[in-house]
């Protein structure tokens, strides 16, 4: 499953994007803001990064030569009104991997795309690990010594975003923000749902729910023994 994260606050031509993406089965992740891009690009991983140059916080250069210079190694295409050779030039020192100057056809975007996903990837020891789970975000899976537990997609990204932050706690708005984005079923009971799956799938019988709720608060990863009226 191909996961894009596409940065541009363009009302008008970011939904056009992720359709044409959704079109050829990508999951495409879409934020209309430099902070947000950031904070994604910090905790997630994907397979493509689409990033505007104008954003109305910050530079698309300065959001990539940061990403770059953290070790990000995602490829980036960079979009863009600049049509000077100086511009692109910039970009490229910058570290993005292609360059394509608006306005474009679909056709255009998806082939460059494309182009970008059949380039060899840059394997880096990413796995995340939690007690006795170990999280593999490039190929989507979740193991528990060595035993393969298997999730859905909200699950995994829900189980990700915990194991990245596992001494923090988080509420059920944060949570939603950060993991279901622009999702129309972004809502408490979905996510309820959702963490009463994973508790199913994850946790031991007799044993300490591995996500606890401390109550006022928010979800978090933890023994249960500080759980607090977990939902």
């Amino acid at each position: 499953m191909v996961k894009i994260l596409v940065v541009e606050d363009d009302a008008e031509l970011a939904p056009v994007v992720r359709d044409w993406l959704s079109f050829e089965h990508y999951t495409v992740e879409l934020v209309d803001n430099g902070s947000e891009a950031k904070d994604r690009l910090q905790l997630f991983a994907y397979d493509l990064v689409i990033l505007d140059w104008e954003l109305p916080d910050m530079s698309g250069m300065d959001i990539l030569r940061g990403f770059r210079a953290g070790g990000g190694m995602t490829p980036v295409l960079v979009l863009t009104g600049k049509r000077s050779i100086d511009n692109k030039v910039e970009g490229f020192d910058s570290g993005a991997d292609d360059y394509l100057t608006k306005p474009f056809h679909g056709k255009e975007l998806v082939a460059r795309v494309k182009a970008l996903l059949k380039r060899p990837a840059i394997q880096l020891p990413t796995n995340l690990k939690y007690g006795e789970l170990e999280l593999d975000p490039n190929n989507f899976v979740v193991r528990r010594n060595g035993d393969e537990i298997r999730l859905v997609p909200k699950e995994f990204a829900l189980l990700e975003f915990l194991m990245r932050n596992p001494k923090k706690l988080f509420s059920s708005e944060e949570l939603l923000y950060s993991v279901w984005a622009s999702d129309s079923n972004a809502t408490v009971e979905a996510l309820t749902t959702c963490i009463k799956r994973l508790r199913k799938k994850l946790d031991k019988e007799g044993a300490p729910s591995i996500i606890r709720n401390v109550h006022g608060v928010g979800y978090g990863l933890g023994a249960a023994g500080q759980d607090d009226k977990a939902n």
